[in-house]
């Protein structure tokens, strides 16, 4: 019997009976070049990034994808006015905010974007000051926990998940930074601490990859195949 089963309700307090694990979502970010074939897999989330520095800038039409897959945006230290723009244009559901963007940003852009859900990304490395997410807690639909390194996202690493025991929110949150198959086992362990409660998604991007914005099928399948 499978260990987890996906679940595309917004509930972030359930979990597998059977095996005691958290139930999560799979967002697959980064997203070019062969979108088609990973929608095939049907992932939660779609991630396309909007941030012209990235090697994964999106600037492709939008292919006509399932409509269970929810396209998130993801923007760093954005204009409102070019986030709007973009969501109108891509039919995009959620706005994922890789900057330094504050409290008032995300209350001006709730505003302007009524039916969207934003996810507030914070970079961990060694430890976090959580406290910083208080503010945001009102305002912001989800959080997203990536790894700190040189660029907003896709390092390409895990940071230590141990620094998620003094997780003090309810808001619900995507694990992010390096997740492959080689975390496999960790991700398996992880899901079963307290600390998992709120994790809805796990993200994955870099380590799926065979070249920027080109996703690997094959190895997507083993990783979906065995958290399902």
């Amino acid at each position: 019997m499978a260990d987890y089963y996906y679940t595309n309700k917004d509930e972030n307090q359930e979990f597998n009976t059977t095996s005691g694990k958290k139930e999560v979502t799979i967002k697959v970010c980064g997203m070019h070049h062969n979108t088609l074939e990973v929608a095939q897999l049907r992932p939660d989330y779609l991630g396309f990034i909007f941030w012209e520095p990235s090697k994964r800038f999106f600037k492709a039409t939008m292919p006509q994808l399932p409509h269970s897959i929810k396209k998130v945006g993801v923007f760093v230290d954005s204009y409102i006015e070019e986030i709007v723009a973009k969501a109108e244009e891509y039919q995009l559901l959620l706005v994922q905010l890789h900057g330094k963007e504050n409290v008032e940003f995300c209350t001006a852009l709730k505003q302007k974007l009524k039916h969207i859900k934003i996810i507030k990304v914070f970079s961990i490395k060694d430890n976090f000051n959580f406290s910083v997410l208080k503010p945001f807690e009102s305002v912001c639909d989800y959080f997203l926990f990536d790894t700190k390194g040189k660029l907003p996202g896709g390092n390409g690493y895990t940071f230590s998940w141990e620094v998620l025991k003094n997780y003090p929110s309810t808001t619900p949150y995507f694990l992010s930074g390096g997740i492959g198959l080689e975390e496999i086992d960790k991700l398996n362990d992880f899901l079963k601490q307290p600390e998992a409660k709120y994790c809805h998604a796990i993200d994955v991007n870099s380590k799926f990859e065979t070249a920027p914005g080109l996703k690997n099928v094959n190895k997507l399948k083993e990783f979906m195949k065995s958290i399902k």
